[in-house]
């Protein structure tokens, strides 16, 4: 959904009120024609220059501010798909690091996602193993209070996905985390697909295994690919949705991807992200 040849709009939104001060350096720098203020959170310039990225990104980033070069003629109804990592994503946690925290391996735990996220550990399977092996013999009431005390929707979640489902499009939950969490999201948020990975539980406890496939970066990007296939969109109509160096080959493989508070190298390779605002920043895009 976005070129780097023509000209395009350029969207600028905040979580704050947008001061009147940045519209002449924005419209400067974005070499725009026209600025239309939406609301007070939310710019248009219109006409933008796509080459000019880096000196929005750098005046941004100063400043607070999200922006995003979107087509002009672009509606959320174009597409068919909205597909979300979990952890860090769609909600503020992950999941694992909070599970870790009930049999006092937090700090251990944290730092192996931390890394694998990064990209600084290459095989997202054997980070996986080795951080779920530190949780065997935990007591498997433990994942019931990670959800019901310490989960919580990132800001916008719900506004984003309402808004999505009311333009046709389906939603899709991909997560190198585990179906205790993502099957109980389901229900809640009323999501079309789900994937994740199942903890081995035996007599109450977790034993530190994997049941069956690991949702590793290529499986995120396969069940994409596949709900894509299920529900008959090319590829390019999915927007996919990240955080950690896991999400990128799924991002890769949607025509819109968004990074959502998320590790540089996964910024570096989005087509949107937002730093500041909600994931309902989505529907301001448009």
């Amino acid at each position: 959904m976005v070129r780097q040849n023509s000209s395009m709009n350029l969207v600028i939104q905040s979580p704050a009120p947008i001061a009147d001060s940045h519209l002449k350096p924005l419209a400067a720098l974005a070499r725009s024609r026209e600025t239309a203020r939406i609301d007070d959170t939310l710019l248009r310039l219109v006409d933008a220059d796509p080459l000019q990225r880096p000196d929005i990104d750098a005046y941004c980033g100063v400043h607070a501010l999200d922006y995003a070069y979107v087509e002009p003629q672009a509606r959320l109804s174009d597409f068919g798909l909205v597909a979300m990592d979990m952890d860090s994503t769609l909600i503020t946690i992950e999941c694992i690091d909070e599970i870790a925290d009930y049999c006092g391996l937090k700090a251990e735990v944290s730092a192996i996602t931390e890394a694998s996220m990064r990209g600084e550990i290459k095989d997202f399977n054997e980070s996986l193993t080795r951080r779920v092996a530190l949780l065997k013999g935990l007591d498997a009431t433990a994942l019931e209070r990670v959800y019901e005390d310490r989960l919580r929707l990132s800001p916008g979640a719900e506004r984003m996905l309402e808004g999505a489902r009311a333009a046709g499009l389906k939603t899709l939950l991909v997560s190198g985390g585990f179906t205790f969490f993502t099957e109980r999201l389901k229900t809640r948020l009323g999501l079309d697909y789900t994937r994740a990975n199942t903890l081995e539980i035996i007599d109450g406890k977790l034993t530190g295994k994997v049941i069956g496939e690991i949702v590793n970066a290529d499986v995120k990007a396969g069940t994409l690919l596949e709900t894509c296939k299920d529900i008959d969109i090319d590829p390019k109509r999915a927007i996919a949705m990240g955080d950690g160096s896991n999400d990128l080959k799924m991002m890769a493989e949607a025509g819109l991807s968004v990074a959502f508070r998320a590790k540089p190298v996964v910024r570096e390779s989005a087509s949107v992200a937002f730093n500041f605002v909600g994931l309902d920043g989505l529907l301001r895009l448009f």
